[in-house]
C-alpha cells in the first residue's frame, strides 16, 4: 500500500502510527507544503492520506496558502473511498473540508487526558479494542464544530469533537494518538519554552505524569493506528509488460 503523509511543521513524527504502517509494509511518501507548497496532485497514486498536526490554524490561508488545496485533497481522498486520517490540525482541516466551523483559541487542552467513546464510537472499528474511557495525548487550543455529514465517535471534558468519521474511513482525531512516549520526550525538549508558557511547572511534573499515563497512552495509540491501517484498501497497480528482447 502507498500512503501520502502531509506534514505541516517540523518535528511531527508518525510515532505509533508509523509502527502500525511499518507492520503493514506500507510505502510512505512525505510532503512538506509548509516549506515548498507541494502536495499530491490527486489521489490516483495513493491508497490513503495522512495529514499531521501543526502550529498554524486550519483557516490561516494568508500565511499558509496551500491550505485550501489540502482541504480539497482530503475531501477528494474521502470521496474516492480511500482511508483518510487527520490528526489535530489535520482533523480541523478535514472538518473544514466538510463545512464545519473552525473554532480558534477555543480552549487549551494539553498533556495526557481521558477521552470517552460516544455511543457510535463503541461500535466503530477505529476505536475497537479500546476501553470506554482511554488515555491519549492532547496539544491544541483550536477545535471545530461537527460536520453535518460526520459521526462523532469520542468526546472529552474540554472538547466535544475528539474523533469523528465521514463516510467509510475518513477520520479526524483532535488528540495526538500518534504521540508515543519517545515522541513526547523529544517534544518536551524541543518545545520547552512553549510548554512552560502553556503549562507552568509541567516539566517538573513530567516524570510522574509519564509514569502514570505514558504506557496506557502508547497502547491506545498503537491500537488506533493498527485499526486505521486495517481500513486501507490497497489498489493493484498494473506494471508495464516487459518488451521482448529487452
Amino acid at each position: 500500500m502507498r500512503i501520502a503523509v502531509v506534514e505541516n511543521m517540523k518535528s511531527t513524527p508518525l510515532g505509533s502510527l508509523g509502527l502500525a504502517l511499518a507492520e503493514a509494509n506500507a510505502e510512505i511518501q512525505h510532503f512538506y507544503p509548509w516549506i515548498d507548497g507541494t502536495l499530491p496532485a490527486d489521489d490516483a497514486d495513493y491508497d490513503a492520506l495522512v495529514v499531521l498536526g501543526g502550529e498554524q490554524n486550519a483557516i490561516d490561508d494568508a500565511n499558509y496558502p496551500y491550505l485550501p488545496a489540502l482541504t480539497h485533497l482530503m475531501r477528494e481522498f474521502a470521496e474516492a473511498d480511500k482511508a483518510v486520517l487527520g490528526i489535530c490540525l489535520g482533523a480541523q482541516i478535514l472538518a473544514r473540508a466538510y463545512g464545519a466551523e473552525n473554532l480558534l483559541n477555543a480552549r487549551l487542552e494539553f498533556g495526557w487526558h481521558t477521552v470517552s467513546k460516544s455511543e457510535e464510537g463503541r461500535i466503530d472499528p477505529l476505536l475497537s479494542g479500546l476501553a470506554e474511557d482511554f488515555t491519549t495525548f492532547q496539544w491544541h487550543s483550536d477545535t471545530f464544530t461537527l460536520p453535518a455529514s460526520a459521526t462523532r465517535l469520542a468526546v472529552s471534558r474540554l472538547a466535544e469533537n475528539q474523533v469523528f468519521r465521514v463516510g467509510r474511513a475518513a477520520y479526524g482525531t483532535q488528540f495526538h494518538f500518534e504521540a508515543s512516549a519517545s515522541v513526547i520526550d523529544s517534544w518536551k525538549v524541543e518545545f520547552a519554552t512553549s510548554i512552560e508558557q502553556m503549562e507552568p511547572g509541567w516539566h517538573e511534573r513530567y516524570a510522574a505524569l509519564a509514569a502514570a499515563h505514558a504506557s496506557e497512552s502508547d497502547a491506545s495509540g498503537l491500537a488506533i493506528g493498527r485499526n486505521w491501517v486495517s481500513m486501507i484498501r490497497a489498489q493493484v497497480r498494473s506494471q508495464p509488460e516487459a518488451v521482448a528482447g529487452r
